[in-house]
């Protein structure tokens, strides 16, 4: 029987395959990365190293080295998606690595802001705002948007949250929602995680969550948020139980730990206050209403915002 390397030997000396092999290593060894790469490690590379590696190499220059570009990675041609092919040389043999390229990079830190943002019943297009997004055509919108940048200046400058956020106020439609969405962009940027809230979905989620007893694991969860975001409050039906129960929870335990709590609202200070007072069964509780808003002015300061209605 014929050993089986026989036809192998025939095969490899068959001219085709020769000349296929010759033209490849030169591709390979003419190739501008591969000839620098070599030269750089010509004192710790020698003919038999290349020689071994000569799969590696080509595997290398088969590939993108520099990031294309593309909008997203899923279009990436290189083997590895997203991913560039690097060469180095450990104890005297040629090893590839693959690294995140540009493309890469960007849409992991865009899913790491994501993932810093918590969202309860919120817009997409307000969870992805920015401070710089915010139109400035009006004085206070500027001085909002001058308050929303110091606050995120001063947490990069201290390493601690201000224990006070923001109590914007102001009719329907000129962007309070919005601000929110870019502070909490912000903020996601330097690794400080919010939970921004739609209010009255929530509280209608509260009564829900009374069935299927998640309620104090849910509100836990809000009231413990680094930073807390609760949008449109004062649009909801109040009830006492909402008003005491959950609201007056949340601002309790966030005023006593000096977590920084932002709100908006279509009511002053002042309004507010008169709503909170109003019941379902048609009491007036101005006691327990001066309760929750001693604890609200506590955890803000009272913005107002104007402009023009952005919804018609």
């Amino acid at each position: 029987m014929e050993p089986i390397n026989g036809p192998l030997k025939r095969a490899i000396n068959v001219p085709s395959f020769q000349e296929r092999y010759e033209a490849m290593r030169r591709e390979i060894l003419e190739h501008p990365h591969v000839q620098e790469f070599l030269a750089q490690h010509a004192d710790e590379l020698n003919y038999d190293n290349v020689e071994r590696n000569l799969p590696k190499l080509h595997e290398f220059i088969s590939q993108s080295t520099e990031c294309c570009g593309c909008d997203n990675t899923e279009h990436c041609t290189n083997y590895l998606k997203g991913f560039l092919p690097t060469l180095r040389v450990v104890r005297n043999s040629i090893e590839m690595d693959y690294v995140r390229c540009e493309q890469k990079i960007r849409e992991e830190e865009r899913r790491d802001v994501a993932n810093m943002i918590a969202s309860m019943h919120m817009p997409k297009d307000v969870l992805q705002a920015t401070i710089h997004d915010l139109s400035i055509d009006d004085e206070s919108r500027v001085a909002i948007a001058q308050k929303a940048a110091q606050f995120v200046k001063l947490t990069k400058e201290t390493g601690q949250l201000p224990a006070k956020g923001f109590y914007l106020y102001g009719k329907f439609g000129v962007g309070k929602s919005f601000v929110l969405g870019a502070l909490a962009n912000e903020l996601a940027s330097i690794k400080i995680r919010s939970v921004v809230v739609f209010v009255p979905e929530f509280l209608r989620e509260m009564k829900n969550a009374i069935g299927d007893n998640t309620l104090n694991e849910k509100i836990d969860y809000i009231k413990k948020a680094p930073v807390l975001m609760l949008d449109d409050l004062g649009a909801e039906t109040m009830t006492a139980w909402t008003r005491d129960e959950i609201l007056g929870t949340i601002f309790h335990y966030r005023m006593a730990e000096q977590l920084p709590t932002f709100i908006t609202s279509n009511f002053n200070y002042e309004e507010l206050e008169h709503h909170l007072a109003q019941s379902q069964k048609g009491d007036i509780e101005v006691v327990k209403a001066g309760r929750i808003m001693e604890r609200i002015k506590a955890l803000t300061v009272p913005i107002e915002m104007r402009g023009k209605n952005r919804r018609m």
